[in-house]
């Protein structure tokens, strides 16, 4: 694996044989790489695991789904991430594993490499900030110029557009149709955040990234709107800041998760920026006014301007203790929701599902 600076990274090839180009970025989750690896949020990018040993518990089953018909162990369905690197690939031992690590990533068309300094290369990018780089599995090895060259040919990260990868085409709804039903603005949702609402007795409506947020669908009025994760630049996507808008001028309870959070701010008048190597993992601290403090699962390259609240109606709701970034957004009525992390974890703690609780509990009193 070659960086755009021209670090130079040497290992063994697993996976599919190929070369790709993306964005480098690391994860400092201990479990849950099934999960990670389909997180739509991680499209574009050569996914880094610093814990030392993967694979260890294979694969679940990729096909099963649950009562919704989304998939039971898999946040979507199937591999999201361009590229995979590991210090130490395993052999899988778990009576659940339907498939070595290295297989569904063949399968997939995915390359990876182990035998990776993941400190090495965690380090390095903390110092120096994410960068692009080149993953080439294969049985010849190509020159440093050869992998720079296909660096300088790809598009950057923030000029891609990734919504035609992850965001529905049309209209999905889920759940009970008696159920209060709230709209989701798909701009890689993950399945467990759909399956947080549908366990709460909430109808869905999922929608593509840009379409508008109907008053009513099939004789049911939409009772709020929620605007999940997603991989990019969250001002590349005018049109889903737009719907937002029309959302909250409309008065409907907001709910927004980690992609969902910016582009809600975007949407109130903020301003977003991408941070110098971003929050990913399980156990990132996240502070809130009353004093409460969780670790919570998080995923994102890019963060709300804190000082661009001013006029927006939205004050800060939560911080992060290590670096100051703004990790939640609220309304003074509290009708308007937003965190930067992950509340449903998969994989991760779900200690902040009172965020689905408070959001869920405002959608039915606006029901009755």
């Amino acid at each position: 694996m070659l960086l755009e600076d021209g670090t130079r990274f040497d290992g063994i090839g697993f996976g599919a044989s190929t070369t790709v180009v993306g964005e480098v970025v690391f994860t400092t989750g201990m479990v849950g790489y099934p999960e990670s690896l389909t997180d739509p949020s991680f499209r574009g990018q050569i996914l880094a695991f610093t814990y030392p040993l993967l694979g260890n518990y294979g694969v679940p089953p990729t096909t099963v789904r649950d009562e919704w018909g989304l998939p039971r162990f898999l946040e979507s369905t199937g591999v999201q991430v361009r590229g995979m690197v590991v210090r130490g690939l395993t052999p899988p031992s778990h009576w659940q594993s339907r498939h070595p690590l290295e297989q569904w990533l063949q399968d997939s068309g995915v390359p990876g490499i182990a035998g990776v300094d993941t400190r090495r290369l965690t380090e390095h990018l903390r110092a120096d900030g994410v960068v692009r780089g080149a993953l080439h599995v294969g049985s010849t090895l190509p020159s440093d110029d050869t992998l720079a060259e296909e660096i300088r040919r790809a598009p950057g990260y923030a000029d891609e557009d990734y919504m035609a990868q992850v965001s529905v085409r049309h209209p999905l709804a889920y759940g009970d149709p008696s159920a209060p039903l709230v709209a989701v603005l798909d701009c890689g949702v993950k399945a467990s955040i759909l399956r947080a609402l549908l366990s709460r007795n909430l109808g869905v409506l999922r929608l593509p990234h840009d379409a508008p947020v109907p008053e009513r669908w099939e004789g049911r009025r939409v009772r709020g709107l929620v605007v999940g994760n997603g991989p990019g630049d969250p001002e590349r996507l005018t049109s889903t800041v737009a719907e937002i808008r029309q959302a909250v001028q409309a008065r409907l309870p907001v709910l927004g998760i980690c992609l969902g959070n910016q582009l809600l701010a975007l949407a109130q008048g903020g301003r977003t920026f991408k941070l110098k190597y971003g929050h990913r993992g399980q156990n990132k601290t996240v502070c809130f006014p009353n004093g409460r403090s969780l670790i919570m699962s998080e995923n994102h390259g890019y963060a709300v301007d804190p000082s661009s609240l001013r006029g927006t109606g939205l004050v800060a709701w939560a911080t992060n203790p290590d670096d100051g970034t703004l990790e939640g957004l609220r309304d003074r009525s509290g009708r308007i929701l937003a965190l930067q992390g992950h509340p449903e974890g998969h994989p991760g703690p779900q200690e902040a599902g009172f965020v689905f609780d408070q959001f869920a509990d405002g959608v039915h009193r606006r029901s009755r």
